[in-house]
């Protein structure tokens, strides 16, 4: 029976980039299970560990030696093999010499195409212990790193120094050489609190060596859980409740290997700045979390973690409280400055920012935004006077000192602006919703004006960005062109609004004045967008081919389209779906395969199966008229799935194609009336059993 024992993995470094410790983390250990399951080497179960200073793996109950396998051969076929004296032929030695064997020891191997000599050899696997150094090597070369450094004297290179390497299997060292530094047992604890080496004796005593003798906790997520919990109670201190978002929560956490809270505080007189404002300043710049009470409102504090165990800690809060107050100071300025003018007095000063070359200044984009606007709140019968206003006046924070300082408040400073100038409050809104949603899975605008002015400015990006030929390719995309497509499906499905996409995109590319292809650039953004509305389907929980039974007749409003969609998936649960979805399908091969063309008008049918096909299908298709004026797919298909033991009949006594060529034409003529009943709402053959 194969050994099995743990196996360390740990690299240790100078502090990691904070933002991409998960990353590396997360690829190290995915490339290395990669590595060992193509050398054939199986485990139990594995963990990850990443602080600043280390990188480590956990692999546990990993087999010590690879399977043995039998390696194959194949020779000259055996009636090859032999001369006619039936001694070996010149082809037949070669291979055994070239197999290091002799001729006798080969086998031979009976296949469909003959029989052949082969040789069979059992090559014995190789140990863990000689396998894992290349796969650890290889798995580091091939980490996500954008940019390598050198330090000292070596040539080695990686994301930051690296200092020390522990490999064990078992209590054993795997002794070895990776990014310069010999393999050994020793690592490094806190870099104040614990910086004498440690010996790890064992894989399985790695966590606890480091918690207790290093003073490091080296599991994220327990970091993580550690940071939430403290922060909170902290901020219960000061009757508040910690503002913890996880992107910060995650960045703390890499930032510290035993994270310890320190509350600070700031001057009442900021909190009459807007909240955004104060969170960004504290998050972004300052890797603070804010503190709030239970009504959402900021209070005059701040948590941030310091590294280290202080015997002084109040010198720690007073350092933070002095950094922090000229950030704030700055932000109050801002604010002073920019309400001295309002939004409206600076749209003549959009002309002095490209938004892209081909495509003009923001200015232009201005007046694209205000023509789009209008046309979508025609379509919608909104209140095209305050979707123009809010078009106008969409990209106006762009020329604002905060907006400047914070660009991530764009819209939002906006929308406090707006306010201030005393604009109607949906145009105010729809400033800041026009960046909505502004990530997969976030909210859509929830206003008309709002929606409006965040479909015209997608739009806008989309079809401009599509035109000046700087269409995305592979996982490229600058101008975030699927997030804006997504967004925009999103929109429109969400809040159920009834717009043909296609037409939008047509108005938007008709707004531009640069040369470019029209129809050949209306396909590739049409393509580009369903293409997300499939992505989104599927990820509603709608199959692959119910997505193309209805693509198949080329919807053109996202809505309509998931109506469609769903009464797809209804209808498929019905018990006449599988034989009306398999007699489309057959109609489909018969009218395209067919020499005979349809009769204009169905004359006279013979058999009693399809004069009595013909007469329900005619009662079904003024049926479903109603239906389909009202949107109702599912009571059409409902009504259509009726006709499900007539077509059996038909198609069990009727021959289509019969020498009669005007009875052919009837018959071809009566299921083309049938197929299209079924496209005026989907393709049901696309439908799989």
């Amino acid at each position: 029976m194969t050994e099995q024992q743990d196996l360390l993995f740990e690299l240790g470094c100078e502090e990691l980039p904070p933002k991409n410790l998960l990353t590396l983390s997360d690829a190290l250990l995915n490339k290395l299970l990669k590595g060992l399951d193509k050398a054939g080497l199986n485990y139990q179960d594995t963990k990850a560990y990443a602080t600043p200073r280390r990188l480590a793996v956990l692999i546990k109950g990993l087999t010590s030696t690879q399977a043995d396998k039998v390696v194959e051969k194949r020779g000259p076929a055996v009636k090859a093999a032999f001369t006619e004296d039936g001694s070996p032929s010149r082809a037949a030695l070669g291979f055994a010499k070239s197999c290091g064997t002799e001729f006798d020891s080969l086998e031979r191997m009976k296949t469909d195409k003959g029989e052949w000599l082969v040789f069979k050899q059992t090559v014995k696997g190789k140990t863990s212990v000689e396998l894992v150094p290349e796969i650890i090597n290889q798995s580091i070369h091939e980490l996500p790193i954008a940019k390598k450094m050198r330090w000292g004297s070596h040539l080695t290179e990686f994301v930051r120094p690296v200092h020390w390497a522990v490999l064990l299997y078992g209590d054993t060292v795997i002794e070895t050489e990776i990014l310069g530094l010999k393999t050994d047992n020793q690592t490094q604890g806190h870099r104040f609190h614990a910086p004498d080496k440690i010996t790890i004796k064992t894989p399985s005593s790695y966590i606890e060596s480091l918690r207790t003798q290093g003073k490091v906790i080296v599991d994220i997520n327990e970091r993580k859980a550690l940071i939430k919990q403290a922060a909170n109670d902290a901020a219960q201190k000061v009757g508040g409740i910690a503002y913890i978002e996880e992107d910060l929560l995650e960045e703390i956490a890499a930032l510290n290997e035993q994270p310890v809270p320190i509350m600070g505080n700031f001057d009442q007189r900021f909190l009459a700045l807007p909240k955004e404002v104060l969170i960004t300043t504290m998050q972004s710049n300052q890797k603070y979390f804010p503190v709030i009470d239970k009504a959402g409102d900021l209070l005059a504090h701040f948590i941030t973690f310091s590294n280290i165990k202080s015997t002084h800690p109040e010198s720690i809060q007073k350092g933070n409280e002095r950094v922090i107050l000229p950030r704030l100071a700055d932000a109050e300025f801002f604010w002073n400055q920019d309400r001295k003018s309002s939004l409206a007095s600076r749209v003549e000063k959009l002309e002095t920012i490209v938004f892209q070359q081909k495509l003009g200044t923001m200015a232009d984009k201005t007046k694209r935004l205000q023509s789009l606007a209008d046309y979508i709140a025609i379509k919608l019968n909104a209140n095209k006077e305050l979707a123009n206003r809010a078009a106008l006046l969409a990209k106006t924070d762009l020329i604002t000192d905060m907006v400047g300082e914070f660009a991530s408040l764009q819209g939002i400073v906006g929308r406090y602006y707006a306010l201030a100038d005393n604009e109607n409050e949906e145009v105010a809104y729809a400033l800041e919703a026009q960046y909505f949603p502004k990530q997969s899975g976030t909210v859509t605008p929830s206003s008309t004006t709002g929606q409006i002015l965040s479909l015209a400015d997608k739009v806008d990006t989309l079809t401009g960005i599509f035109s000046a030929g700087l269409i995305p390719t592979g996982d490229k995309d600058p101008y975030g062109l699927r997030r804006a497509s997504l967004g925009i499906l999103r929109i429109i499905i969400e809040n159920k609004l009834s717009l043909n996409i296609v037409d939008l995109i047509t108005t938007a590319l008709q707004l531009y004045t640069h040369d470019f292809e029209l129809e050949k650039t209306k396909k590739r953004i049409n393509d580009f967008v369903f293409e997300r509305l499939k992505g989104y389907c599927l990820e509603q929980g709608f199959k692959i081919d119910e997505f193309e039974a209805v693509i198949a007749v080329k919807p053109t409003e996202p809505l309509d389209f998931i109506n469609r969609l769903q009464a797809v998936k209804n209808f498929r649960a019905l018990p006449e779906a599988t034989s009306l979805a398999a007699a489309n399908k057959r109609i489909g091969n018969i009218l395209k395969k067919s020499e005979t063309t349809a009769a204009s008008t169905i004359g006279e049918l013979v058999e009693i199966q399809e004069k009595q096909l013909l007469e329900l299908a005619r009662k079904s298709e003024a049926d479903i008229q109603p239906l389909l004026q009202q949107s109702d797919y599912e009571g059409a298909l409902s009504r259509l799935a009726e006709l499900k033991q007539s077509v059996d009949n038909f198609f069990d006594h009727v021959m289509v194609n019969c020498e009669d060529l005007d009875l052919r034409a009837n018959r071809l003529a009566l299921l083309n009336l049938l197929s299209q009943q079924f496209l005026q709402i989907a393709d049901i053959s696309k439908l799989q059993s």
